[in-house]
């Protein structure tokens, strides 16, 4: 006699994998940071940018809710970075701790000592 065999088709078996949000910007906090609204900041991007784009969908992006693409990316960061499109990534504006605080807020010759401050504490650190 034959051994019977499972009922559940294969296909039922797969599990899928999660909905993945795209990562979240600091697109929300660089336009806080540069003083402007959803609707100001979405006309900058159709003007100098070229960019159809809504309040809606930038909103969206903002919340990581909606995936974002290149030029998307880079026209946001032309308009909030001056075209730095890591700083959207990595750094919020709003960080009064962060080293990035410290470096915009430095002049040239300070600037100059922090990277040297910071070169030798990780010299030491090795």
């Amino acid at each position: 006699m034959v051994a019977p065999q499972s009922t559940v088709h294969s296909v039922y078996m797969v599990r899928r994998a999660p909905k993945r949000r795209p990562k979240p910007l600091y697109v929300r906090q660089w336009r806080q940071h540069r003083h402007l609204t959803l609707e100001r900041l979405v006309e900058r991007l159709k003007e100098a940018q070229g960019l159809d784009i809504t309040h809606a969908s930038l909103s969206r992006i903002e919340r990581g809710l909606q995936p974002y693409s290149q030029p998307i990316l880079e026209a946001l960061a032309a308009e909030l970075t001056g075209g730095d499109v890591a700083s959207l990534l990595i750094r919020d504006p709003s960080d009064p701790e962060g080293i990035w605080s410290v470096w915009d807020q430095a002049k040239p010759g300070e600037r100059e000592t922090i990277v040297e401050i910071a070169r030798t504490v990780l010299r030491r650190a090795s």
